[in-house]
């Protein structure tokens, strides 16, 4: 039989205590919080289309008071202050930008007055190098690892 646990039951149990736990049980844990996750990421997605239906045209016409076509503005419902943020997202052409640095070079100005250059090497094409070419990129390299993570499967009996 496996222990049954509240979510907040599970949050004042020290994570030592849940380890000692039955696989079993972690493994219901992990399953019923990630459907309660689940959850509420649908719940606050239909809650924040709701408030956008309701305030997009207040939020737009108090940026366009503004001069502005993005960003932040605030406004009040009643007794409730609004903020209304819609993001600046630009993006650059890569290779308009590679081009646009050529022609910095070649007029003999340095390109990085102007832009942040960056290099990356996809893993997948570095793992398929030759060792000698990988060895020149490798003081180059730092691998940095993630939070561990683990899946739990229960086994059929």
């Amino acid at each position: 039989m496996t222990a049954t646990f509240t979510p907040d039951q599970v949050l004042a149990t020290p994570p030592g205590d849940l380890a000692r736990q039955p696989a079993e049980t972690l493994f219901r844990l992990k399953n019923d919080a990630a459907d309660l996750l689940a959850s509420a990421r649908v719940l606050v997605e239909h809650i924040d289309r709701a408030l956008e239906l309701k305030y997009a045209d207040r939020a737009q016409a108090a940026r366009l008071a503004a001069g502005k076509d993005t960003g932040v503005v605030h406004f009040d419902d009643g007794p409730v202050r609004v903020t209304a943020d819609l993001p600046k997202r630009v993006s650059w052409d890569q290779k308009r930008l590679a081009e646009i640095v050529r022609r910095i070079e070649a007029s003999g100005d340095d390109p990085a007055e102007y832009i942040e250059i960056s290099y990356r090497v996809p893993e997948s094409r570095f793992k398929a190098w030759p060792e000698s070419i990988r060895q020149a990129f490798a003081p180059a390299r730092t691998l940095k690892t993630g939070k561990p993570g683990f899946r739990l499967a229960l086994m059929q009996e």
